[in-house]
């Protein structure tokens, strides 16, 4: 196996310490920074994926990623927080325990890597793990959607998700026009500036956000 598809396993299995961190985090702007983080990670993959694959439309995603992922995603929610106040962060109960979360995250993980024993195609082989975690990371978001009532939180899952389909494309078909990663990312951005626009007008509405009290529709 070449060295660079090493790295791109090792780097995949931070990606999944970090995608933890953030659905087990109480601060949002904690789970914020961490999320720049795993983003981060994200663009060496493909910076690691495109020297090694020889395709000059990885470097283009990586930096399209670096903007997208790393800096406009987090800055959009660490504004959103800073709009929202010190309400933000209050305490609300979760679903799952910790515990049970971390559980469900390696559970997702021996799913995937099951599932991906099966798939031969030429730009699989060798990134088998890497593979197997970026379609965890649906399952995760989708965990970190099921298990937090905190709506900003929430957005976070969604967030996670949309990380796993970017690296799952990239590792199939790293020779994809760098406009379909582009369309993806842009479609990703929008996407969080309206669930933010909304998360913040659901707090001055309730006082709260609590997703819990959105159960019971009021006339």
């Amino acid at each position: 196996m070449a060295t660079g598809y090493i790295i791109v396993n090792l780097l995949a299995c931070v990606l999944v310490v970090t995608s933890t961190m953030v659905v087990l985090m109480r601060k949002l702007r904690s789970a914020a920074w961490t999320y720049a983080v795993q983003s981060l990670v994200l663009v060496c993959i493909f910076i690691t994926l495109a020297t090694t694959a020889g395709s000059t439309g990885l470097y283009l995603w990586s930096a399209s990623a670096f903007v997208t992922k790393v800096v406009l995603v987090p800055a959009i929610i660490l504004y959103t927080i800073k709009k929202i106040g010190d309400t933000a962060d209050a305490e609300l109960p979760v679903k799952l325990t910790p515990t049970r979360c971390v559980m469900l995250v390696v559970a997702e993980l021996i799913v995937c890597f099951v599932a991906v024993l099966g798939v031969e195609l030429p730009t699989a082989g060798e990134v088998r793990p890497a593979l197997a975690i970026s379609l965890a990371h649906f399952f995760i978001g989708l965990t970190c959607i099921v298990s937090q009532r905190n709506i900003v939180k929430q957005i976070f899952g969604y967030c996670l998700m949309e990380n796993g389909s970017h690296l799952t494309l990239a590792l199939l078909a790293p020779a994809a026009p760098h406009i379909v990663e582009t369309g993806i990312a842009t479609d990703a951005i929008f996407a969080v500036i309206i669930m933010a626009i909304v998360a913040y007008r659901i707090h001055r509405v309730t006082g709260s956000l609590d997703a819990e009290d959105l159960m019971e529709l009021k006339g």
